[in-house]
């Protein structure tokens, strides 16, 4: 009976690892929420309800849903009642109290037709997911300061936002592995040198240098050029621990029987690295990755909000939060807070699915 249960084929070391990684409730969830994450950034203006830079009232209310009609029946069919003043006033403070407003209700509707766009940049089109059905401006998220839906800036913004983590993640990966590597495998002298220089990277303390190095760009300087020098800042930094992490396990790997074998047969030393040693660590790397991308969009964000974000007309989370720089602001309109709504899910997303990438590589 055991072993009629037995595979009747070999298993690769993927094939294990998906296994194990699709019985964890987290991992699954992460993944499921970062690939929506990365649907959602790709096609942005299919799904923002609202062009990013469309003006309406500044600082409105979250608008509300519900599926009941107005004459107070269930609806199929839902209606955005927008918030303001009912006409009646606080029996304490005689100030006016606010509600939704139910004369006049917005019809909402999935694929509808709303501002033009071009799908990647090619086909003309004017069709979004979720919308008014009457052409009138919904704000499911409120307004900013000069009227602009913070849902759709938000959706909008997650393609900045995402671009520069995963630019940052791939260079920081790049570098660090390969300086890893080799710095573990050779050793001796050049392993000395390289690790005394980690060290000093190490030693920097990174969030005065990434204000110091991203106030030396001219306000006046394009934002493609800026949003190339944060990349670069960031990833200046961020790849001495990788870096670390893999010599330790290349020091390991490089005294295991197999690798011995090939250096005994004279395989090349980029033969051992990339058929020996690199398989061995990939499974680090993956899920070193899948934690490192919340770490540069809480980065970014933080960069943002002190002021250090990417230039208009781009958008991005970091460049959101800057509204919410003074309590005054943030006590009166509370809703302009919405973007931290992004960010907790993107890094939810990704450490969830870097936790459990890693349950299931460590048994193998």
């Amino acid at each position: 009976m055991v072993l009629a249960r037995l595979p009747d084929r070999n298993e690769s070391y993927y094939t294990l690892v998906w296994r194990r990684f699709r019985r964890s409730v987290s991992g699954m969830t992460g993944l499921v929420l970062v690939t929506l994450l990365i649907v959602m950034a790709v096609f942005a203006d299919f799904f923002a309800p609202m062009h990013p830079r469309a003006t309406d009232t500044p600082f409105a209310p979250p608008d509300m849903i519900s599926f009941t009609a107005p004459d107070g029946s269930f609806s199929l069919i839902p209606h955005v009642y927008p918030i303001g003043e009912t006409g009646e006033f606080d029996p304490v403070t005689f100030q006016p109290l606010t509600g939704p407003i139910l004369d006049d209700p917005t019809p909402v509707g999935f694929f509808v037709k709303g501002y033009e766009y071009r799908l990647f940049g090619i086909i003309p089109t004017n069709r979004h997911f979720f919308g008014s059905t009457d052409g009138r401006p919904i704000h499911l998220l409120g307004t900013d300061k000069f009227g602009r839906d913070i849902l759709s800036r938000g959706i909008y913004g997650s393609r900045i936002s995402l671009l520069i983590a995963f630019a940052v993640v791939t260079i920081t990966t790049t570098v660090g592995t390969l300086i890893g590597i080799t710095s573990g495998y050779l050793g001796g002298t050049v392993d000395n040198v390289v690790q005394r220089f980690v060290d000093f990277v190490l030693a920097f303390p990174q969030l005065p240098l990434y204000l110091a190095l991203t106030s030396l760009v001219p306000l006046t300087a394009p934002s493609n050029v800026f949003i190339a020098f944060v990349i670069a800042v960031l990833a200046a930094l961020g790849w001495a621990q990788l870096s670390r992490e893999v010599r330790s396990k290349t020091l390991a790997l490089a005294r295991i029987d197999y690798v011995r074998a090939a250096i005994a047969v004279g395989s090349s030393d980029l033969r051992i690295i990339t058929r020996h040693i690199l398989p061995n660590v990939l499974s680090h790397i993956i899920v070193a990755v899948t934690l490192a991308i919340p770490t540069v969009v809480l980065l970014e964000s933080f960069l943002g909000f002190l002021g250090f974000a990417v230039k208009p007309p781009l958008i991005s989370w970091g460049l959101m939060l800057q509204d919410t720089n003074t309590f005054s602001v943030i006590g009166s309109y509370p809703w302009i807070l919405s973007p931290v709504v992004f960010v907790l899910i993107t890094v939810f997303a990704f450490n969830a699915l870097g936790d459990g990438l890693r349950d299931a590589v460590d048994p193998y």
